[in-house]
């Protein structure tokens, strides 16, 4: 229940932190469907390229090993989670005042940038090849 202490001019305000509750959801399901897709291009190709050659094509990132794909998909979705705990609460708010934090204009969760997942995965696969952990 919204109290406007008879002033409809607050209803505006409701309105806009409505808008841009939105907006940042919107983003923030851009951001996790190219997580998704990039570890799904890892997982699947190393999975069944054994057993189904033509698979081989979907490898666009040309991860070394099946082993290193995997294992740089799981090392990099437990990183997106960690990073996103702290995001959450900056957008949702702390959860003391029940109310939206307004650090949640400042959010900037820009599209375009659907490819960096790719890049974190390659990024780690290239680490543990250096690494010698495969």
């Amino acid at each position: 229940m919204v109290d406007l202490d008879s002033n409809p001019t607050k209803l505006i305000d409701i309105v806009e932190i409505g808008k841009q509750l939105l907006i940042t959801r919107r983003r923030a399901h851009h951001v996790l469907i190219a997580n998704d897709v990039a570890k799904y291009f890892a997982i699947i190709p190393a999975l069944f390229v054994a057993t189904y050659p033509g698979l081989k094509t979907l490898n666009i990132m040309r991860l070394h090993s099946p082993e290193t794909a995997v294992l740089s998909a799981v090392i990099f979705n437990a990183l997106v989670i960690i990073a996103l705990i702290p995001w959450r609460f900056e957008v949702c708010g702390s959860g003391r005042r029940g109310g939206i934090n307004p650090a949640a204009k400042r959010v900037d969760l820009r599209g375009g940038r659907s490819h960096l997942p790719f890049i974190f995965i390659k990024l780690i696969d290239l680490i543990l090849t250096a690494t010698g952990a495969f």
